[in-house]
């Protein structure tokens, strides 16, 4: 019984770990398109300011 209860611990931790580095991943992927978005934004801007 004790080493079913131990396998079903490890992949819960596993488990939790991959929904973490997706939660980071989705967030980081959120920040740089904020960022392009920004720096594309103002390239258009500057151009329609000359």
């Amino acid at each position: 019984m004790r080493p079913i209860i131990i396998a079903i611990l490890g992949i819960a931790a596993i488990t939790l770990t991959g929904c973490g580095n997706t939660a980071n991943g989705l967030k980081r992927d959120g920040q740089d398109t904020s960022r392009a978005l920004d720096d594309a934004s103002n390239r258009v801007l500057s151009q329609n300011g000359k």
